[in-house]
């Protein structure tokens, strides 16, 4: 049974950082690929990274980059989200996801995802 558990949310201020870590489980790790999403009432949820470790690809929406870097830590099968100069709109409930995608990441927002951790919350404050 594949499984994802995130961790690492929490309340920071204007500026702030954050790091948050997915724990995979039940998947052959290095043929992964993983996203952070991010969700706020009202509004639908969104790709903010990705990345792909078969392929050391990575992609970000455009308005964390520069400030998220996604990374993976292959002797933990975990995932890493660093966010950095973090923003009030920065602020939403956080899931990792997974999915097999035989693909470079051009596309990737596009593409559904095959599994979902339960999210963290992200608070930024101003």
């Amino acid at each position: 049974e594949v499984q994802l558990v995130e961790s690492g949310g929490g309340l920071v201020q204007d500026g702030g950082s954050l790091t948050l870590t997915c724990a995979v489980t039940g998947w052959p790790f290095d043929e992964i690929t993983v996203g952070w999403f991010r969700q706020v009432p009202g509004k639908d949820r969104e790709g903010v990274a990705f990345i792909k470790n078969s392929a050391e690809l990575t992609r970000y929406r455009d308005s964390v980059k520069g400030r998220f870097t996604i990374s993976i830590n292959n002797a933990k099968n975990m995932v890493n989200l660093y966010m950095n100069s973090l923003k009030p709109e920065d602020t939403g409930l956080y899931y990792c996801a997974a999915r097999d995608h035989p693909y470079g990441l051009d596309y990737i927002f596009e593409y559904g995802m095959d599994y979902w951790g339960k999210g963290v919350l992200v608070a930024v404050s101003s």
